[in-house]
């Protein structure tokens, strides 16, 4: 993680467990490995050391919005859920849905950091719910930021691949209103 700058860029530590991060057909993250927006455009089964009877919050986002040489967009947040008791992501409380990788033509490597905190208990978010057809609010977000608002502590585990554009991104733009 700090090879690739996910530290300092999104997170100050690396955490002390790697998450495991399944997409369809068997497709592994495996730390900055590459894979394409076709084969990340559903969401991904995330395993964790977790406690039956904890709370997690769980979130993946793009530090390199819209380029990694520009990244006035910073971060660019795909999927954001908390109050997951225990693994169950489905019965997580969902802030925005599951958005797949989309980078722009031409900007090169983006890399996608998929995080996972202990939440000290159940939490309220204000953020504003985001659904998988809108790109509004995901921009200029800050996962420490998040953290530190509702008391998140480091995170515990996390993951990370890297996409760049392929010929699925216009497809997710349109899902997306943009």
């Amino acid at each position: 993680m700090e090879k690739h700058g996910v530290v300092p860029d999104v997170l100050d530590i690396v955490p002390k467990h790697v998450a495991e991060v399944t997409y369809d057909k068997g497709v592994k993250v495996q730390l900055g490995n590459k894979l394409t927006p076709t084969q990340v455009k559903n969401p991904p089964t995330v395993k964790w050391d977790a406690e039956n009877d904890a709370f997690y919050t769980l979130c993946m986002t793009d530090p390199d919005a819209p380029s990694r040489k520009t990244p006035k967009f910073r971060e660019w947040h795909h999927w954001l859920v908390v109050n997951i008791p225990g693994n169950n992501i489905d019965k997580g409380d969902v802030i925005s849905d599951y958005v797949g990788s989309g980078p722009p033509k031409d900007t090169g490597l983006h890399r996608y950091v998929i995080i996972v905190y202990k939440q000290p208990g159940k939490i309220t978010c204000s953020e504003k719910k985001i659904p998988n057809n809108s790109g509004d609010g995901r921009g200029k977000f800050s996962i420490k930021g998040f953290a530190q608002k509702y008391n998140l502590g480091e995170p515990i585990s996390a993951n990370f691949y890297q996409a760049e554009w392929d010929d699925y991104v216009p497809t997710l733009y349109k899902q997306l209103g943009m």
